[in-house]
């Protein structure tokens, strides 16, 4: 797992061919808006992240985010645990500097 600031996630991003969006905030979170293209997964409810984590594919790269980049950061150390490349948004959207979408 790389623990990456704003700039730096969103160039790893840019420079992957297979990423993916994890938002792995809560659905009241989500409400606000989410990055763009984000696929949403409530990391509270582990009764679903659990076992959609290992439906992911080994062959993509996760850049995963919450509001202060916590969650994100234990979602990313479960992701590497399965054998899956991750980056985490360290500090979270609370500190994105682009616009969001609504979900």
């Amino acid at each position: 797992m790389q623990n990456l600031q704003n700039s730096e996630w969103k160039e790893a991003l840019k420079k992957s061919k297979n990423g993916e969006i994890l938002d792995v905030r809560t659905p009241m979170e989500w409400a606000n808006g989410i990055i763009e293209g984000a696929i949403k997964i409530d990391f509270n409810d582990q009764e679903s992240f659990i076992p959609f984590i290992k439906k992911l594919k080994a062959s993509k790269h996760y850049f995963v985010y919450c509001k202060s980049g916590v969650r994100s950061w234990y979602a990313c150390q479960m992701l590497e645990q399965l054998g899956l490349v991750s980056f985490n948004l360290k500090n979270g959207i609370s500190k994105w500097d682009e616009p969001l979408t609504k979900p």
